[in-house]
C-alpha cells in the first residue's frame, strides 16, 4: 500500500476512539434540533456546512427561541474562535501544501480532528504524508458526524431525553482535553475557561460559554506570549 494511504488509514484508526464518544453527540444534536422545530434538511445541512458540533447545538437552541439572526451569527463566530488557535498551531506543518489541501484541512479542522492531527504531527515524524494522516482523522470524524446527525433525525420523534448520551458527550470532551494539557498556556486557558463557564452559567442565551471562551483564549494567548 502506498505510504499516503497508510497514513490516511492510520488517521482514521486514531480517530475511532474519539468517534465512539462523538456519535452520541451527533444523535443528541439531531434530536434536539428537531424538537426545537428546525426542519430536517436544515439540521443535516448545518452538519455538512458548519460541521462544528458545539456551535451547531447553540445555533439550534437560539433559532428555537427566536433570537435575531445577527445575534445567532455573532454567537456562532465567537464560539468558533478557538479554531483560530487550532489553525495557528497546525499552520507550520501545512505551509508547503497546495491551497486546495489547506482549504480541505481547514474545513475538517474540529476539536476532535485537531487533537489527533497535532499529536500525529508531533509524534509520527512524517512530514511528507502527515497531511494524509490529518485528512484521515478529519474524514472519519466528518463521516461519523453526518451519520449520527441523520440517526438523530430518524429517531428524534420517537425518544425523549437521553441523559446517558449527554454524559457520554461530557466524557468525550474531557477525554479530548486532558491529553492536550501539556504546558502552562493550555492549562491556564482550560482552567480559566472552565471557571468562567461555571460562574457565568446563569447568563441568558448561553452567553456564559461565549464569555468563558473569550477569557480562556485571552489567558492562553497571554501566557503563550510571556513564554515566547
Amino acid at each position: 500500500m502506498h505510504p499516503k494511504y497508510q497514513a490516511w488509514f492510520a488517521g482514521i484508526k486514531a480517530e475511532i476512539p474519539i468517534v465512539l464518544g462523538v456519535v452520541p453527540f451527533g444523535v443528541i444534536y439531531g434530536v434536539t434540533a428537531l424538537k426545537l422545530g428546525l426542519s430536517p434538511w436544515l439540521i443535516q445541512a448545518m452538519s455538512t456546512i458548519i460541521f462544528a458540533g458545539s456551535s451547531q447545538m447553540i445555533v439550534a437552541q437560539l433559532f428555537g427561541t427566536g433570537v435575531p439572526n445577527l445575534a445567532i451569527i455573532l454567537t456562532a463566530a465567537v464560539v468558533n474562535l478557538r479554531h483560530a488557535l487550532y489553525s495557528a498551531s497546525v499552520a507550520p506543518y501545512l505551509q508547503q501544501l497546495k491551497r486546495t489541501w489547506r482549504i480541505l484541512l481547514a474545513y475538517l479542522l474540529t476539536d476532535e480532528a485537531y487533537a489527533v492531527a497535532i499529536t500525529g504531527y508531533q509524534e509520527r515524524n512524517d512530514p511528507e504524508y502527515g497531511h494524509w494522516y490529518f485528512f484521515g482523522a478529519g474524514f472519519m470524524l466528518w463521516f461519523s458526524w453526518q451519520l449520527s446527525t441523520a440517526i438523530g433525525l430518524l429517531v428524534g420523534s420517537q425518544i425523549g431525553t437521553m441523559p446517558v448520551l449527554e454524559i457520554a458527550l461530557a466524557l468525550t470532551f474531557i477525554g479530548i482535553l486532558v491529553p492536550t494539557l501539556r504546558d502552562r498556556a493550555v492549562i491556564g486557558a482550560a482552567v480559566t475557561g472552565a471557571s468562567v463557564a461555571v460562574l457565568a452559567a446563569g447568563l441568558p442565551y448561553k452567553l456564559g460559554l461565549i464569555v468563558a471562551a473569550i477569557v480562556g483564549i485571552g489567558v492562553g494567548l497571554g501566557l503563550e506570549g510571556k513564554r515566547a
